[in-house]
């Protein structure tokens, strides 16, 4: 907050198209990266959203990636994401209103809250994140052309065959015997973002060039920090959903601004897409590691084209 604040980030006012984070969730017990809990956690929330507001372009956004968290103690889940939601949302000054929810679902999330998923077999596991997008206006800037996933089979099937089982259905919805004939190039993207296929044999179509996949164990940053024996941060944002956000939200030449950076992910998708970047984080340590993104081949390939 010190730096949003500061006489440097003054020029930054009212120029950062898009802002993508994701906070310290509202958990319960602390983490080595610090995080508040209840209602302190809540009004800090709520003192960042003019803050983040004032940075805005007119037609900017947020997008807030938000995990849930559980009563401590209790099988029951906290009310905390949602009120910290409701509160930044409302914030006074700020003037955001709530564009759209997404879910980021992730198979591979270890089984929690493990005490009562597996100590106490009583719940099953919370695989889902929840990434929240809001804005100044109800029109930010957006094109869900830009991240169209590939047709399945059966579409590229449909559109050789030339003709479709047309016609009422149930819903009372009367589908034309032509609407779905026209190829766009693919389909629009759902608010349900998958990091990896949900059923075997059937592949996740992917919004963007960026894989979603979020088993890092073989991506080049994290091989890089198991080779100097760094220890990497313990929540690291998938690239592919900073990328798709990015390339959604944004222009070529747009600033991205991530003020819980981390390992840097946004930034680094950010560069990937072209886009002008800005990070921060608390922990020296963090920043430092970040630095290893952009060794990775992908980036020294897409700096060369450019």
């Amino acid at each position: 907050m010190e730096v949003l604040q500061s006489k440097a980030f003054e020029r930054l006012h009212g120029r950062v198209q898009l802002l993508l984070t994701s906070p310290p969730y509202p958990l319960n017990e602390k983490k080595s990266y610090g995080n508040l809990t209840g209602d302190k956690y809540l009004k800090w929330v709520e003192s960042l959203a003019p803050i983040f507001a004032k940075l805005l372009t007119p037609d900017g956004s947020i997008v807030i990636e938000l995990g849930n968290s559980w009563e401590p103690g209790r099988p029951v889940q906290s009310l905390l994401a949602l009120e910290a939601l409701l509160a930044f949302t409302k914030a006074e000054g700020a003037g955001l209103r709530l564009v759209q929810q997404f879910v980021c679902y992730n198979p591979s999330r270890l089984p929690s809250p493990a005490s009562w998923v597996t100590v106490n077999p009583l719940r099953t596991v919370d695989s889902f994140t929840h990434v929240w997008w809001l804005a100044k206006t109800d029109y930010p800037k957006a094109d869900n052309q830009k991240v169209l996933r590939p047709y399945s089979d059966a579409m590229k099937s449909l559109l050789k065959r030339g003709s479709y089982n047309s016609g009422d259905r149930p819903s009372e919805h009367r589908v034309s015997s032509k609407g779905f004939l026209n190829d766009r190039g693919g389909s629009i993207a759902h608010n349900f973002l998958e990091l990896e296929a949900m059923q075997s044999g059937r592949d996740v179509r992917l919004p963007n060039a960026f894989s979603l996949s979020n088993t890092a164990s073989k991506d080049h940053f994290h091989r890089e920090c198991k080779r100097l024996k760094i220890t990497p941060h313990p929540a690291r944002m998938p690239v592919g959903l900073a990328s798709f956000f990015i390339e959604y939200l944004t222009n070529e030449g747009d600033l991205v601004l991530d003020p819980f950076a981390g390992s840097n992910t946004t930034g680094f998708a950010a560069a990937l897409s072209k886009r002008r970047w800005v990070a921060i984080d608390a922990q020296d340590n963090f920043v430092a590691q970040s630095k290893l993104r952009f060794s990775d081949p992908i980036f020294r390939s897409v700096k060369e084209k450019s």
